[in-house]
């Protein structure tokens, strides 16, 4: 049986913000997806268009309200089949909360590590105080320890002035 959910963006463990793009290919009976992201805490739910009568493309996005009482930066979005009945298709994967990460998360940046860098040493170079948090966060699938990066490793700095 082929999976009827198929999702391409986000990518598990992807950094996001409050707005969540959302993109796969997908049949769902009526055409319409359930989009919940829970932390275990809270909830928000959504409702995205896809295809009726056979797989076909779909775009949606899902708005992260200010009021939501996140407590975890990592999510699970899931994306559910459940208009017919809730035994319907789904998939869920991890993401993470860029705002719960760095307050005024806008975006991030690619770096790569070079020799003698530590996350401090990042931290200082990137926003001027040894506060490694937010990048060992925002590298929370990658990283271990905040002490075991590697040269080469490419991690993502999380920005608040993009």
């Amino acid at each position: 049986m082929y999976p009827t959910i198929n999702i391409q963006q986000p990518q598990p463990y992807d950094l996001v913000a409050r707005t969540i793009l959302i993109a796969g290919s997908a049949a769902a009976f009526e055409g319409t997806l359930t989009a919940t992201l829970t932390d275990g805490h809270d909830e928000v739910r959504s409702f995205l268009q896809v295809g009726s009568m056979g797989i076909k493309q779909f775009q949606g996005q899902i708005e992260v309200p200010t009021h939501a009482a996140f407590k975890l930066p990592r999510l699970f979005l899931t994306l559910a089949d459940d208009t017919g009945n809730e035994n319907g298709a789904s998939v869920t994967m991890p993401i993470l909360f860029g705002p719960l990460i760095l307050p005024e998360y806008s975006g991030w940046h690619p770096y790569v590590v070079k020799a003698g860098d530590t996350l401090i040493k990042i931290a200082r170079d990137q926003y001027g105080t040894d506060n490694y948090g937010p990048i060992f966060a925002a590298n929370q699938d990658v990283l271990a320890s905040p002490n075991l990066i590697k040269v080469g490793q490419l991690l993502r700095i999380p920005r608040n002035d993009i």
